[in-house]
């Protein structure tokens, strides 16, 4: 097992949480040391998908560690270097907004922001239903970005959500470990699922 400091951040795609969850765990077994970072809609929405705080739960005992879910919390990531890489997955619309564009008033893009500071890869895993409409530029400002990777992602539903976009969870470790490497993991347009 490589031992690699890995934030692993949710954000408010709650549809796809289960697909993270599993994510987690394989990166978990990966890489070893992993730290749970969730945004405050994360934190604190219970859905049809599930409590929040039974998500935060199976986290913490996933990663045995408490979950990041301040921004209080997640400001020491830079100055103190605490990251090797940071993963958002799900990451949804919102948040690719706003690392965009530098925006950071949530625990989770603070938390990206204080690790790109130090030179260290971000990956993003997009599940968002405007990837292909509002949020294709967003993309495209990020996929140029310095140290910023995508985890592969292909259309979810073209025929009912044609400009819908979901990253492919399955690859989440491999992307980490190509991030880590400087290189962003290929093909990154997947075919559809349908």
């Amino acid at each position: 097992m490589e031992t690699t400091k890995v934030g692993f951040a949710f954000c408010g795609s709650f549809c796809t949480f289960h697909m993270a969850m599993t994510a987690l765990e394989q990166v978990k077994a990966r890489f070893g040391d992993v730290t749970p970072i969730v945004s405050e809609a994360s934190a604190a929405t219970d859905t049809r998908f599930g409590p929040a705080h039974e998500y935060m739960r199976e986290m913490e005992r996933i990663c045995d560690k408490r979950v990041i879910d301040t921004m209080v919390k997640a400001e020491p990531i830079g100055p103190q270097k605490l990251l090797d890489v940071l993963v958002i997955c799900p990451c949804t619309g919102n948040t690719l907004a706003k690392l965009a564009n530098g925006i950071t008033d949530t625990t989770v893009t603070l938390a990206a922001k204080a690790h790109l500071r130090n030179g260290r890869p971000l990956v993003l895993c997009p599940a968002t239903n405007d990837a292909l409409a509002a949020s294709a530029r967003n993309i495209g400002v990020l996929l140029d970005k310095k140290q910023v990777y995508f985890v592969p992602f292909r259309q979810d539903d073209p025929a009912g959500k044609p400009t819908s976009l979901v990253g492919e969870f399955t690859l989440v470790a491999d992307t980490i470990a190509a991030a880590l490497e400087g290189r962003q993991l290929q093909p990154l347009l997947l075919g559809s699922t349908c």
